[in-house]
């Protein structure tokens, strides 16, 4: 069912929706084992394999305030996740942070925003602590309708349980990353890219960039570039776009030290990296379908 109801606002005429990032999400279907081992050699200090109620699996790698989500399933689950994410394979889930998902339901319902289902969704993932046996991390989610995002996802989650997943023996990786910086859409029409985003957000959260749009959503840059954007950007051919016409394509992150970052890669054996303006760049074959830059911060 998809939701849609009146406009309103605050009273003072805000909109008080969180503009900060969660995570995101790197779909690599039944190829989870291989891209585990594959961001492993690119210096990431994964969690162990969790597996959440609603049928798939993941591996997360944990900074600061945000992370990314290798998304998969395991063979013995495909028939229980086969109605699951409906998005092709590589960066394909954009969440954003939520502190009360029920309330923030009514608020993009106010919005126009189109969502999913009746209200937030609750799933779980039992989560393995040495020495303190198993809990449950618990999530509540409202999901932005998926014929309104091509190729990808766009929701917010509430952590009912964020100490399960934010963890200091999670934080540390071998290429310094502590964060995410960009994530980026390539699109031929930035401007329709990005109105669900500007809907949710409000008049003025999206801006004008070189070559298209921006979110600042706060440390996180969400960008919808045009193919020649991307392509001065990473110094890489985003490739031929999809028919739908736009599709999330690399990931910008934080590292406390570039050189950490050039030995992990060197050690991890990780092959065609370049540098371009500064930055250390990985090519989409090497990331599980993403490009992958690294930037000092």
């Amino acid at each position: 069912m998809i939701v849609t109801s009146g406009e309103a606002h605050g009273a003072d005429g805000s909109y008080p929706v969180s503009e900060h990032v969660d995570h995101v999400v790197i779909h690599v279907g039944q190829s989870l084992d291989e891209a585990q081992a594959q961001y492993a050699r690119l210096g990431f200090h994964l969690t162990p394999r969790g597996h959440h109620s609603l049928g798939s699996s993941n591996h997360l790698a944990i900074f600061g305030s945000d992370y990314f989500e290798l998304m998969g399933v395991e063979p013995r689950n495909v028939a229980k996740f086969a109605n699951g994410w409906g998005h092709p394979l590589g960066l394909s889930g954009l969440v954003f942070k939520a502190s009360d998902a029920a309330a923030l339901w009514q608020r993009l319902v106010a919005r126009q925003v189109p969502l999913e289902g009746n209200g937030p969704n609750d799933f779980f993932r039992p989560v393995d602590l040495p020495d303190h046996g198993t809990h449950d991390a618990r999530f509540r989610t409202v999901r932005i309708a998926a014929d309104s995002i091509p190729n990808g996802r766009v929701f917010f989650c509430e952590h009912l349980t964020p100490n399960l997943v934010w963890r200091t023996e999670w934080q540390r990786h071998a290429n310094g990353v502590n964060g995410i910086l960009e994530y980026v859409y390539v699109t031929q029409d930035p401007a329709a890219s990005a109105a669900i985003l500007d809907r949710a957000f409000g008049p003025g959260a999206v801006v004008p960039v070189e070559h298209g749009l921006r979110l600042q959503a706060g440390g996180v840059s969400v960008l919808y570039l045009l193919p020649q954007g991307v392509a001065a950007r990473f110094g890489d051919d985003a490739g031929a776009l999809p028919e739908q016409g736009e599709r999330a394509v690399a990931l910008t992150l934080r590292t406390g030290s570039l050189q950490r970052a050039r030995d992990a890669l060197r050690i991890g054996r990780i092959e065609h990296v370049r540098e371009v303006g500064g930055r250390i760049i990985v090519p989409a074959a090497q990331a599980a379908g993403v490009i992958l830059a690294f930037e000092e911060r």
